[in-house]
């Protein structure tokens, strides 16, 4: 368990590393790079729509990879995701500029975030499903964590090379070639990752299933006999995502560009509040196991309601301090939010169909979640000319999450063998 837990924690950190490297790029410099003809406002929604086509990307990954996952086994799709991701993200790393090839330039930029879009929606699933489905059934919380914290550590990690960049580089320098360096060191971590990957055995629970259990067709039959599942696993996860990229993605936009500040001090600050998601997460998922998904879900989905109408507010005071700490707070909601989040999803779903339901569940929620947070949160900053029309909208998507959680049934205490369905419906 503790070396299945290890290759789902380091593949799901360095994919996601690679995902979010392009996210925090695209916020600094993008619209720099591929869009310079345009002005700065438009030049940031063009390299957030570029941003957005990865999460398009994410639900076809999550069915192709889903099928294969649940046809084939979860450890193949786990080390294809990983090689496909890699390449993607290095590609973007050695693409000409707009000045250099003209409108080439974007279009393989496209491509490239497509390539990393599908890999990253079979990534997740697989990941989640090889802790899950490896370890105790009473610590399914627990064992589930080490693929979540992932995505805090994946943010660390390309924050902090990124920050570690700017402080070696002039600004000139890092928009000139230094952004470059992020995607270029995905190669030494995607070697690391698919070492590790390569030695780990299949999930015990899909191996076990009997020839006549398994199916060729597991997205039908999700369709058919569990849509409500994959409506539930959708909807909690929408408010989950468009907080995520408000609070450690557009506030990068946000103090660099709307108020002038220097980009370290946001930097730093989602710097810091990654390394104390890092303990949180863990906990948090811990405690699902002994009180339930359901409350641990709504301290988050609740708090961050309440916050981010503080957060703006700390934020524009210009302070690194207030700003850092309305980032902190910030993330920790999210935190209680995403901790819980992966066994909550896995037990809606029998092994069959599993890799197909979890995967599709949270991509679809990617589009309408994260992937265009960025693009509406521009365009109402915009708009408004006040970020407080941002915290509405942020306050509404967790307000859809939390209706949904309400709804829901507890699935922490319905551990039923793994051929069975784990159902958690409305009631």
């Amino acid at each position: 368990m503790r070396r299945v837990a290890f290759a789902a924690f380091l593949g799901t950190a360095l994919e996601w590393y690679d995902f979010f490297i392009y996210g925090a790029v695209a916020a600094l410099v993008f619209n720099k790079i591929f869009f310079p003809s345009y002005d700065p406002t438009v030049g940031i929604l063009l390299s957030f729509a570029t941003f957005a086509v990865g999460f398009i990307a994410r639900p076809l990954g999550a069915l192709l990879f889903g099928h294969m996952g649940d046809t084939v086994g979860r450890k193949k799709v786990l080390v294809i995701t990983m090689l496909l991701m890699g390449v993607a993200t290095v590609g973007i790393g050695l693409l000409p500029s707009y000045d250099q090839i003209g409108i080439s330039a974007p279009i393989l930029l496209i491509v490239l975030r497509i390539l990393q879009g599908l890999a990253l929606g079979g990534e997740w699933g697989g990941a989640v499903l090889m802790t899950a489905e490896h370890g105790d059934a009473k610590r399914k919380g627990y064992n589930t964590s080490f693929a979540q914290i992932g995505v805090p550590i994946g943010n660390l990690l390309s924050v902090g090379v990124i920050v570690l960049t700017s402080m070696m580089l002039s600004d000139e320098q890092f928009v000139s070639w230094g952004w470059r360096v992020p995607f270029l060191l995905s190669t030494v971590l995607i070697v690391v990752g698919l070492w590790v990957r390569s030695g780990v055995e299949e999930s015990p629970e899909f191996a076990a299933l009997s020839e006549t259990r398994k199916t060729s067709r597991p997205l039908v039959e999700l369709l058919k006999s569990y849509p409500r599942q994959l409506m539930i696993a959708c909807f909690i996860r929408i408010g989950t995502d468009v907080a995520f990229y408000i609070f450690s993605l557009f506030v990068l936009t946000y103090v660099t560009s709307r108020l002038g500040l220097p980009k370290s001090i946001s930097l730093n600050a989602v710097l810091i509040a990654s390394a104390i998601q890092i303990a949180v997460i863990p906990a948090v998922a811990t405690l699902s196991d002994s009180i339930g998904r359901k409350p641990v879900f709504l301290v988050g989905s609740i708090g961050g309601m309440i916050w981010v109408f503080f957060f703006f507010s700390l934020i524009d005071t210009r302070d690194p301090t207030m700003i850092t700490v309305a980032i902190c707070v910030a993330m920790t909601c999210w935190a209680f939010m995403y901790g819980p989040l992966a066994a909550f999803i896995t037990e809606l779903f029998p092994t069959h169909v599993r890799y197909s339901g979890i995967s599709l569940g949270f991509q679809l929620a990617g589009i309408l979640g994260g992937g265009i947070a960025p693009l509406i949160a521009t365009t109402l900053l915009r708009e408004f000319q006040t970020p407080m029309a941002i915290a509405w909208y942020v306050a509404g998507a967790l307000a859809l999450t939390t209706i949904s959680i309400l709804l829901s049934r507890e699935t922490s205490s319905s551990r039923v063998s793994s051929d069975q369905a784990r159902v958690s419906t409305a009631h």
